[in-house]
């Protein structure tokens, strides 16, 4: 790729290279990488994470052989880092969406509707029912 020959470059001009060219590389001490698709979650744990940013964007290569599960499958419980549910279907956690609509539905708190939600495996309608008793 650079410099042509036998072995290419060494790690530590490559690096020199990069920051003539204003491309900084970091890399990430992460324990566990999830892509999720709409089909299943890629799982890589121990993988090799390295940030690439280079006029304003950022780019990041993971390194490693993924686990694939199905959704709602895993441990992850289907949330994100912020903590709001992405897929739904996952047992024990329930779509923000959903417990708005409970609340609003059954006229109680977010809270009440959430359990009612987790209780009825996320089935709207029954965690409805349930609180209208």
């Amino acid at each position: 790729m650079f410099g042509g020959g036998g072995g290419g470059l060494n790690p530590r001009k490559m690096k020199q290279m990069m920051e003539q060219m204003g491309i900084d590389m970091e890399d990430i001490d992460a324990e566990e990488v999830i892509i999720r698709t709409d089909e299943e979650e890629l799982v890589f744990t121990d993988a090799e994470v390295q940030l690439m940013e280079a006029q304003g964007q950022k780019t990041y290569q993971i390194v490693g052989e993924p686990e694939s599960r199905a959704l709602g499958s895993g441990d992850s419980g289907g949330e994100s880092e912020d903590g709001s549910d992405d897929s739904g279907e996952s047992a024990g956690a329930v779509d923000d969406q959903d417990v708005e609509i409970v609340a609003q539905r059954a006229g109680v708190s977010e809270d009440a509707a959430r359990e009612a939600l987790e209780a009825n495996d996320g089935d709207l309608a029954a965690a409805v029912s349930q609180l209208e008793q």
